[in-house]
Formats: C-alpha cells, structure tokens, sequence
C-alpha cells in the first residue's frame, strides 16, 4: 500500500501560496475499492481523491474514516491537478452529482448544491480573536463551525472547523462548508479558514453555490 504513488497539493492558500490545505491524489486504477479507505486513513490527509477516470474527471473521496459524497478542498484540488496533467474538465463526476468546474486566473472554482457535505454546529463568536483563540480539544465530537465577520460589508470572514467526528481535530479548510455558510447567509464571501487559507465563494440562489480558490504543488 505505500508504493503507490501519491500526488500531494494544497488548497485554498493565501495570494503568497502560503496554509492551503494538503490533498493526497491517487491513480484509483491502482487501489480496490476495499483498500481505499485504509489507505485514505494511512495518507492522515483531511481527505484523499482517487481519480478513477482522468478523461471524465470521475473521482471518490475519503476521509481518514468515511467516503464522502461531496466535499469543497479535493473537488477544487483535483480540478487544478488534472488540468495540469492536461485533463482541463468542464466539470467532475463523484457520488454527490455533476460538479461544474471553472478556472479564473490563478483560482479554480467547483460548483455543488449548498445541502451537500456533513451538517454543521455554525456558531458565529463575536470577534475573530474568539475564533483564533478557540481550543480543538473543546469540540471533541461531532462537526462545529466556528466565524466571526472580519468585515461585514466586504463579506470577509474569519473561521476555523473542527470535524472530529471525521477523524480531523481541526480542518484547514472546509469548502463544503464555505457553501453552505454562504446558503445561510444569502451572500459571497471570502472565507479565510484556519491558519490563514482563503476560499472565495458566490451564492446561486435557491440552493447552488461556488467555491474556490488557489492550489499549489506539494509533491
């Protein structure tokens, strides 16, 4: 199981290609399904995508301890790598549905219906320092969202996420959940999650929204 290669990028870092959160890439050709799982909780990442069809962008994601339908940071990653690897698809196939895909200058965005991904605890704090001074070992289960506005006109906020119950104490950068904060509150927003990665969506009302943001090479 280690011999297999793994492509690693991050996602959604800042302007600098700084934070982001890494994705492990694999060739799904190469792993059974029956083996994807362990591997994906082998590789530790927050999630890992195997490309079972580069030509028609169909993938499968895992979490260190669950397939996912649907989720933000491996859709926007896998969007970007493919196209690097000269597979510039119009959009992605996984369990969730169709994801269109986009590329504007150095962002690449996935679009998904916002009811897609696991359901949040969303708790907006009244500063972002509440949101930088949280402590992971407070949320010991299930999934919690923590925000607060950075700047409520220009729709910038500040976040952090703990997912435990995925087997991730806390995730950098949540796209799924960017959607749907964006849903709720019925507005764009520039999304800067974690240690300091930046995710930028767009609401498509009823239910649509975009996210997207800046991926780099890793390995």
């Amino acid at each position: 199981m280690t011999d297999i290669p793994v492509h690693v990028v991050k996602v959604f870092t800042d302007p600098d290609g700084a934070f982001g959160n890494p994705l492990g890439i694999v060739d799904g050709r190469l792993v059974p399904p029956v083996a994807r799982q362990p591997l994906a909780a082998h590789l530790g990442y927050s999630e890992t995508v195997y490309v079972d069809d580069a030509a028609t962008g169909t993938i499968r994601i895992y979490t260190p301890t669950r397939e996912m339908s649907f989720a933000g940071h491996p859709t926007v990653g896998v969007a970007w790598w493919l196209r690097s690897q000269g597979h510039a698809v119009p959009s992605l196939q996984c369990p969730a549905g169709e994801i269109p895909v986009t590329f504007s200058g150095d962002l690449v965005s996935v679009q998904a219906d916002s009811r897609w991904g696991s359901s949040w605890n969303w708790t907006e704090l009244p500063t972002p320092a509440d949101v930088l001074a949280a402590d992971p070992g407070s949320y010991p289960a299930g999934h919690t969202y923590l925000w607060s506005w950075l700047s409520e006109p220009d729709g910038v906020i500040r976040s952090r996420a703990f997912a435990p119950a995925m087997g991730i104490a806390e995730d950098e950068a949540t796209g799924s959940a960017a959607t749907q904060l964006t849903a709720l509150l019925g507005r764009d927003l520039h999304v800067i999650q974690g240690r300091g990665s930046h995710l930028h969506t767009t609401h498509l009302p009823p239910t649509q929204a975009t996210v997207g943001g800046r991926v780099v090479w890793v390995e």
